[in-house]
C-alpha cells in the first residue's frame, strides 16, 4: 500500500452517543447442473424361411413327370439402426476470478457496484482521493472508509461503481463523518475506520436503493480469505484481489496484494464466506508503506458502536 492520501479538511462534525449494532447474515448457495445420456436401443426382424411345394409325379404311361415349382427365395430388409444423440444440460459458466494474491481491474459486478471513490467536489477524472463502499443499514444512507480519509464532509462526493471519468449510478454527497473518540482525539491506527452519512441523490433516492450495501462483520477470523477493492489515485477503475488475510498485531490484518498504491485507502475487505465487509485498507502505516502489502484495523465491538451510533444520527 502506498502513501494513501488524506483530504485536506477544515472541521470534523461528531455524531451523537454510541448505541447497540445490529447485524445481519447472509446465506450463500449454489447449483450444480449434470448431464445425462441415452443408450439407444434398435430391433431387428427375423428373416422368413423359405418355402417349396412338389408336384406328384403320375404314372409314365398316362403323363410325362412335372417338374417341382421352386418358391422364390424373399431376402428382408432389415430395419434400419437408429441412433439417439442426447442434448445435453448445459453447464453453467463460472464467473472468472483472479487466481489469489494477483491484482486486477474489478468486473462490473453487483458487489463491485457498492464500491466507489471519494471526490472533492464535482465528480472529474483524476480527482478522487480515498475509496468508500456502501454499508447496508436500515437508514441506508451509509458508507465506510478509513478515518484517515476524511474528517470534514464539506465538499464531498462518492459515485460507486466510478470508471472512466463516469459515475454509472449517479453521485451522492456526504453529509457528516463518525469516527471513534480513539480516532478523533489521538489517531489511534487500531481505530482508523469512519462511518459516513450521505444525503439523498438528485432524484431523491437513497444511496442503498440504487446499488446495494455490504452488511458490516464484526469478530470474525484473522485468517479470513477477502476480496480487496480500492481505486488508485492515478487510475480511473477500481482494481479487485483476492486472497487471504494475517494478523499482523491484536487489531490489525494484513494481506498481500501487489499494485495498491495511494488513493486505495478506505476500499473494503469483504469476505468470500460470509459476504460481510470486514475491515478497510487503514490503520498500520495508513494502510501500508509499500504498494504490495496492505493493513487494516480489525473490526469488533469498536467499529460496531460507532455503526450503531451512526444509524441513530442518521434516522
Amino acid at each position: 500500500m502506498g502513501q494513501h492520501r488524506r483530504r485536506t479538511s477544515r472541521r470534523r462534525l461528531l455524531a451523537p452517543t454510541l448505541g447497540a449494532a445490529t447485524l445481519s447474515a447472509l446465506t450463500l448457495a449454489a447449483a450444480v447442473v449434470g448431464t445425462h445420456s441415452v443408450t439407444p436401443r434398435s430391433t431387428a426382424v427375423a428373416s422368413p424361411e423359405t418355402a417349396a411345394a412338389t408336384a406328384p409325379t403320375a404314372p409314365a404311361t398316362r403323363t410325362a413327370p412335372v417338374a417341382p415349382v421352386a418358391m422364390p427365395t424373399v431376402t428382408p430388409t432389415p430395419a434400419p439402426t437408429v441412433t439417439v444423440t442426447p442434448t445435453p444440460t448445459p453447464t453453467p459458466t463460472p464467473t472468472p476470478s483472479n487466481p489469489p494474491g494477483t491484482t486486477d481491474t474489478a468486473g462490473a459486478t453487483p458487489e463491485a457496484a457498492t464500491v466507489g471513490a471519494l471526490f472533492s467536489g464535482a465528480v472529474r477524472a483524476g480527482d478522487h482521493f480515498c475509496t468508500a463502499s456502501v454499508l447496508h443499514s436500515a437508514t441506508g444512507n451509509l458508507l465506510l472508509t478509513a478515518a484517515h480519509c476524511v474528517d470534514d464532509p464539506s465538499g464531498v462526493t462518492f459515485a460507486p461503481g466510478y470508471r472512466d471519468g463516469r459515475a454509472p449510478y449517479g453521485t451522492w454527497r456526504v453529509t457528516a463523518v463518525h469516527t471513534t473518540t480513539g480516532w478523533s482525539h489521538g489517531g489511534d491506527q487500531d481505530e482508523d475506520f469512519a462511518v459516513l452519512e450521505t444525503a439523498p441523490d438528485a432524484a431523491g433516492r437513497r444511496i442503498e436503493d440504487v446499488v446495494g450495501g455490504n452488511t458490516l462483520g464484526t469478530d470474525e477470523p484473522f485468517g479470513a480469505d477477502v476480496r480487496l477493492y480500492g481505486y488508485p489515485a492515478t487510475g480511473e477503475q477500481p482494481l479487485l484481489c483476492t486472497n487471504t488475510t494475517g494478523r499482523q498485531s491484536a487489531f490489525q490484518r494484513v494481506v498481500d496484494c501487489p499494485d495498491y498504491p495511494g488513493g486505495t485507502s478506505g476500499g473494503p475487505w469483504i469476505s468470500t464466506a460470509t459476504g460481510h465487509v470486514v475491515g478497510v485498507i487503514g490503520g498500520y502505516q495508513q494502510g501500508g508503506d509499500t504498494d504490495d502489502t496492505s493493513y487494516g484495523a480489525y473490526f469488533d465491538h469498536t467499529v460496531a458502536a460507532l455503526y450503531a451510533e451512526a444509524v441513530a444520527a442518521a434516522s
